[in-house]
């Protein structure tokens, strides 16, 4: 009885049309017509001024929509005394939204999951230094600050990003990755916000205070997802003025033909719009949360759009076309310097960049055992390099431009295909170079066939590292066209002049962010890319592949297809039921209670959006197992 009351308390125009709705129909059978009608018009009559009122303050914002449609079936049932159709009619476009509703919330399920599952409180141990019994005290996840020693209970949500403490762990991930199976973290390593532990407690040393963390990011996105407003209501708009005018003259011509001013009435209630306003946005919706399951979140309908159309793709290349998991190869020490000193003070340095390489040079030297120092202050030079003073001495790691301008006796190294360097200078001083290299990823080469065979006609690499490594890269990925060396400025110069349009960047660090901002469409490779990326970008991975750049243009690409079918589903079956209706032989009763039927099976085929068939990639030949057709296939 309780969920009855809160579904008639959550649609209350159904309610009170259904009740006047009944009150009519006793009143028609005790034999007051008068009164029934009178009832009837004054409340249908309420409803059209609401609704009239609601297409002023469209109109006002330069949004001509269909509910004119509506308007006009009401107002000829009324004039023509159908007015237990006009009571249909109105029935319909409030369960139209209801079912919109229910559809939405279906199609968002996977979205809201997410908001669902923020964690609010976190175990904050007290003394963890102590060896007796932990002394724990619940604080509000938002209050946990960086270094606080965390207890994260079994089956209990990871409140903040953090270190592990002890031995080892499972976690599960599959909110923020897409990784469906557990995965198992060792002492020191990271373990993310929103995972879920497994079946021991464990300990985590807080490094990211709530709002800093991964899946507090991830929630943002989510929130923003579901704050914009889809293209497919622009999409129905598009189709709103000649569907009108179609309905109107087919109606007209009824009339005119017939001499009957019902007949205008019968066809315009088999006209009414909700398979136009409903069945489009449960499309873009189910195409969201679809992403979102996959792990790719889309920052909106606009983007889902903008994914299926897509001609031109452009990638970086360290930590997007490659591993992003630089192996040291080689310490070369310029003269008064010494390899394992170079590679210390650059470490140190390079605690203090989120660069990809930097990564490599730490990892490098805690290998080697080798102590790093903090500094007494540090600065990223976005895209150049990062300096540092470590213990009165000023390093300076990054291009050798960069470096070259600082240290004028700064050598350029020998480099063999696939291999970066990064340079350093001490005090004014070049004091040499690390070698390290990075391959490519397994399924870049893959994902470039999927592309080119898939209508995307122009694959290009835009990055500021040196011409003959990204050339390795390119060659060993499939790609031909290849701008290195290059600063920021000149990739969005570049990201700006591609054509065909729209146009496809991916990328990963912060230096990417200003050319994923001005692309089309900027994909950010968010599972180890840094928060400037994420933000600039339109699209974010959650899981380290590059596979699924491939899987978000085949969900925009089957999302579009799906919403322009359903409105096409809706248009053919409302004429052709109108062209029926001029012969008179669906009254206007039956034909309100028929385009609910259009209705129902609009909103079941725009649900389609939520599965698709998936993609396989064939990472052995420039060929792939599942094509998706480009754009222009969607719209025709």
């Amino acid at each position: 009885m309780s969920r009855l009351w809160r579904i008639l308390s959550r649609y209350p125009v159904i309610t009170v049309t259904v009740l006047v709705g009944i009150a009519v129909l006793a009143l028609d059978l005790a034999g007051l017509d008068q009164t029934s009608r009178w009832i009837a018009t004054v409340y249908v009559s309420i409803v059209i001024l609401w609704t009239l009122i609601g297409m002023i303050r469209d109109v006002l914002r330069g949004h001509v929509g269909l509910d004119v449609l509506a308007v006009v079936a009401m107002v000829a049932t009324l004039a023509v005394g159908e007015y237990v159709a006009s009571l249909i009619i109105v029935l319909m476009l409030s369960g139209g939204e209801a079912l919109e509703d229910y559809a939405g919330r279906r199609a968002k399920r996977e979205l809201t999951a997410l908001l669902d599952r923020a964690p609010q409180l976190a175990h904050v141990i007290v003394h963890p230094s102590e060896a007796t019994a932990d002394d724990v005290q619940d604080v509000a996840a938002d209050d946990v600050e960086v270094g606080n020693v965390l207890l994260v209970r079994p089956a209990e949500v990871v409140p903040v990003d953090g270190v592990l403490l002890t031995e080892s762990g499972s976690f599960d991930e599959s909110s923020i990755t897409g990784e469906s199976l557990p995965v198992t973290r060792e002492a020191g390593d990271e373990v993310l916000s929103g995972s879920v532990n497994g079946s021991r407690a464990v300990r985590i040393r807080a490094t990211r205070r709530s709002a800093d963390s991964q899946y507090q990011q991830i929630v943002a996105l989510v929130r923003e997802a579901e704050g914009s407003r889809a293209p497919v209501v622009r999409l129905a708009d598009r189709f709103a003025i000649p569907f009108t005018a179609v309905s109107l003259v087919i109606a007209g011509a009824a009339w005119g033909l017939s001499g009957d001013p019902a007949r205008f009435a019968e066809v315009l209630v088999l006209a009414t719009p909700c398979p136009l306003l409903i069945a489009a946005p449960v499309a873009f919706l189910g195409g969201l949360s679809r992403a979102a399951k996959a792990g790719v979140i889309l920052k909106g309908g606009a983007v889902v759009e903008q994914l299926a159309r897509i001609r031109s793709a452009a990638f970086d290349k360290t930590g997007t076309l490659t591993q992003g998991r630089p192996e040291l190869v080689a310490v070369h020490a310029a003269p008064g310097f010494d390899a394992d000193e170079v590679l210390a003070l650059a470490a140190s340095a390079e605690q203090y960049s989120s660069h990809v390489l930097a990564d490599g040079i730490r990892r490098a030297a805690a290998d080697r055992g080798l102590a790093l120092h903090g500094a007494a202050e540090a600065r990223e030079i976005a895209t150049n390099g990062v300096t540092a003073l470590i213990e009165g001495r000023e390093v300076v790691v990054g291009k050798p431009a960069y470096i070259a301008s600082l240290a004028p006796d700064t050598e350029r190294a020998e480099l063999s295909a696939g291999q970066a360097a990064a340079y350093v200078a001490v005090d004014g001083r070049f004091a040499g170079t690390i070698v390290l290299a990075d391959d490519p990823r397994d399924e870049a080469p893959g994902v470039v066939a999927w592309l080119r065979a898939n209508g995307i006609e122009r694959i290009v690499m835009l990055t500021g590292d040196a011409r003959p490594t990204a050339e390795a890269v390119a060659a060993e990925v499939g790609i031909t066209d290849v701008h290195a060396e290059l600063l920021p400025a000149e990739k969005v110069h570049l990201a700006g002049a591609l054509r065909p349009r729209p146009v496809l960047m991916v990328g990963d660090g912060v230096n990417d962010a200003p050319v994923l901002a001005a692309a089309d469409v900027g994909i950010a490779m968010g599972a180890k890319g840094s928060t400037a990326a994420g933000d600039a970008a339109d699209v974010v991975i959650l899981k380290d592949s590059l596979a699924k750049v491939v899987e978000a243009i085949a969900i925009g690409r089957h999302t579009l297809r799906v919403a322009y079918t359903a409105i096409w589903i809706g248009i053919v079956l409302s004429i052709a039921l109108m062209l029926i209706a001029t012969t008179g032989v669906i009254p206007a009763v039956v034909g309100a209670l028929v385009q609910e039927v259009v209705d129902l099976a609009t909103i079941l085929y725009a649900l389609r959006a939520l599965t698709g068939p998936p993609v396989v990639l064939d990472t052995g030949s420039a060929t792939q197992n599942a094509a998706v057709p480009p754009a222009e296939a969607l719209a025709s």
